[in-house]
């Protein structure tokens, strides 16, 4: 079963009145969630974590909050301050893959159920299941818009990461990078792209702006700037304009779909984005959750889930454009 079609059968069915009484089930009942959130420095990390907190309130639940502060002993400290007050549930976005581990695993054994949501987690730690998009495939059918685009021209590539070691981004550069190789292959029998830097971005368009100067200190000539989220690529942008160098470069993200790269979409001043989508993905993991918590999960629910993946262009993004959404 996958993710969206359990929310579409918690969404549509009587199933799903059963998860709002978690707390009306009377009194002697109550649902405590815990949301965690690595970062809040980031317009998806915020709207990520404000769904996770009206969802969980829709169904009764009082909700403690954390925002790590990118700062990984702190979110280990925030998890053990929320576990000590008698959570039930935790929503966690980790900011390290192994360095989260001993917190989760002591929160389950303190009997909290844990879902993770969108940064991975290594699977040896003891949660419930992960919810996220899926990076690869959303990176896979950048690349190949990417090779389509440029068909046959020379790329120089800016590539604006999020952090170091963070397996998300990993996943969706490369995810990226095999797109585009397979799509130039099957094209034309040969394949070849430059990546001229990488660099660093923190997530947010603070951080994409710095990134961007530096590179094209030593890169004035880059052709494509490509980020693993929007915000990264919205500061890359402005980076460009202010150094006169904004045309002729084409701006791609990995992920995210934010409202203002769909804006700039819509404009044909922006290339692409994948699709992840932050409301879904945190307001099924605190479904899922407090199914789990419920001991209503299916036995067949999967470890791991993604939410369906599509590249968003010109083409296609009044389908995804949504001016009222908070991100």
């Amino acid at each position: 079963m996958t993710i969206s079609k359990f929310r579409r059968l918690l969404l549509g069915s009587a199933l799903a009145l059963t998860l709002t009484p978690l707390a009306a089930a009377g009194a002697q009942a109550a649902c405590s969630v815990g949301v965690s959130m690595f970062t809040l420095n980031a317009p998806y990390y915020a709207a990520q974590m404000a769904a996770a907190v009206d969802e969980a309130k829709k169904h009764g639940c009082t909700v403690t909050t954390a925002d790590g502060q990118n700062d990984l002993t702190k979110q280990i400290g925030d998890v053990e301050d929320m576990v000590s007050k008698g959570i039930q549930l935790l929503i966690v976005n980790p900011r390290d893959p192994e360095g989260m581990v001993h917190s989760v695993d002591s929160a389950a054994r303190a009997g909290v159920k844990v879902v993770v949501i969108d940064s991975g987690l290594d699977p040896k730690a003891h949660y419930v299941t992960l919810v996220q998009s899926s990076n690869d495939k959303n990176g896979f059918l950048v690349g190949q818009w990417i090779a389509d685009k440029m068909a046959g021209k020379p790329m120089k590539i800016a590539l604006i990461s999020g952090d170091k070691g963070n397996i998300v981004g990993e996943e969706r550069r490369l995810g990226v990078m095999k797109g585009i190789l397979e799509e130039q292959l099957v094209k034309s029998g040969h394949a070849g792209f430059d990546v001229v830097a990488q660099g660093w971005g923190g997530w947010n368009t603070d951080g994409g702006l710095k990134a961007m100067e530096d590179i094209l200190t030593a890169h004035p000539d880059v052709n494509v700037v490509l980020g693993e989220n929007d915000s990264m690529v919205l500061g890359a942008r402005d980076a460009l304009k202010e150094a006169h160098k904004l045309n002729g470069v084409l701006l791609v993200a990995a992920a995210d779909g934010q409202k203002d790269a769909l804006e700039l979409i819509k404009q044909g001043e922006y290339g692409a984005t994948g699709l992840n989508d932050p409301d879904l993905v945190a307001r099924t993991g605190v479904d899922v959750g407090l199914e789990a918590v419920a001991g209503k999960l299916p036995a067949d629910f999967p470890r791991v889930d993604y939410t369906k993946p599509a590249v968003i262009t010109k083409d296609n993004v009044d389908k995804y454009y949504n001016p009222k959404a908070v991100f």
